[in-house]
């Protein structure tokens, strides 16, 4: 055999090897595939339409199974969210919504690096107006009125868990337009005094149903505080240490909130408890799994969050009393929202 046969046999050779290999992927790939499609127990997924407004009561989240309908919003009825999903063509990384009025935090996917958006939905997924995001999006939120929305994202660091992160909380009137990019902006009353501080940071906006005043974590010198902000007056007052990622109750009275416990390992700190706005009475809740999220009120007396699970997230429910047991209600889901 002369030398360029040689030559041209290794070179045969190398292309078939790469094409095994190449087939051999593709096919260990596929078996996964079929294997996540056909776990039992996994969500079946149709795709259609989804709507903010106007369905019956149902559930709204991000779909985190495996697919074509990964990361897309898709609805379920409330009383049944670990049935048959209706998936919509948007896709979010965070959502919710509230009276026909939905805030979708997404990616834009770059040659060189994403960058993300705010985008405000109307009651049938339509764009409304769209927001940079100086980051990778955390936490949203959406008025009970639907006028205002509010964001959270990480300019710095990329975990609530530690002490070295940087967080930008943002507020959008969705019917006047008026944005307001950070909180830092507000005036903060600390224990009764003006207070200012350059480590300040806030996130886990909440709203109440007034369409003035929210709840908030504002974060400096090591600690976290729950603050009470007013819209009208560009002012945060701090009513409480430890809080972070409040959720306010339907009626106004109550803020779940997750909780720094001590003797917790440093990056599962947390544990859900619900604060009584008129006593100041602290209650834990049944859920004694680190929960690293804000969580969402299903009426008055049911609280749901998520926890890491085979798809990236479950969702669990759990009673606002401290009673019960936790209980999952929904697999390969986030970022839900519940509509009447």
């Amino acid at each position: 055999m002369t030398p360029r046969s040689r030559v041209l046999v290794l070179a045969l050779s190398l292309v078939l090897l790469a094409g095994v290999a190449t087939a051999s992927v593709l096919h260990a790939s596929a078996r996964a595939d079929r294997r996540d499609r056909a776990r039992p127990g996994g969500p079946r997924i149709t795709a259609g339409p989804v709507a903010l407004a106007g369905a019956g009561p149902r559930m709204v989240f991000r779909n985190m199974a495996w697919g074509p309908h990964r990361d897309e919003l898709t609805a379920v009825p409330a009383s049944d969210p670990a049935g048959p999903r209706t998936a919509s063509k948007v896709t979010c990384l965070r959502f919710h919504a509230a009276a026909g009025t939905g805030v979708c935090l997404q990616a834009v996917r770059g040659a060189v690096q994403d960058t993300y958006r705010a985008v405000i939905l109307d009651a049938g997924l339509h764009e409304k107006a769209r927001y940079d995001v100086p980051g990778i999006p955390s936490r949203a939120r959406v008025s009970p009125s639907g006028r205002f929305a509010a964001w959270t994202a990480f300019v710095g660091g990329d975990s609530y868990a530690g002490t070295d992160f940087s967080t930008r909380a943002a507020i959008v009137d969705t019917r006047t337009g008026r944005f307001t990019p950070s909180l830092e902006t507000f005036r903060i009353v600390r224990d009764g005094r003006p207070y200012r501080a350059a480590d300040v940071n806030f996130w886990g906006v909440t709203f109440a149903a007034d369409d003035r005043h929210f709840y908030a974590t504002l974060a400096t010198k090591g600690k976290t505080h729950l603050v009470r902000g007013d819209l009208r007056t560009g002012t945060v007052t701090t009513l409480r240490t430890n809080v972070e990622c409040p959720a306010l109750s339907p009626d106004g009275r109550r803020v779940a909130f997750k909780k720094r416990v001590a003797g917790r390992p440093a990056d599962a700190p947390w544990r859900l408890y619900v604060l009584d706005l008129r006593t100041m009475r602290e209650t834990p809740l049944a859920e004694s799994r680190s929960v690293d999220d804000q969580a969402v009120w299903q009426g008055g007396h049911t609280l749901v969050y998520a926890l890491p699970g085979d798809y990236g997230a479950d969702l669990y429910a759990v009673p606002s009393d401290g009673t019960g047991t936790p209980r999952r209600i929904s697999a390969a889901a986030v970022s839900p929202a519940f509509l009447p």
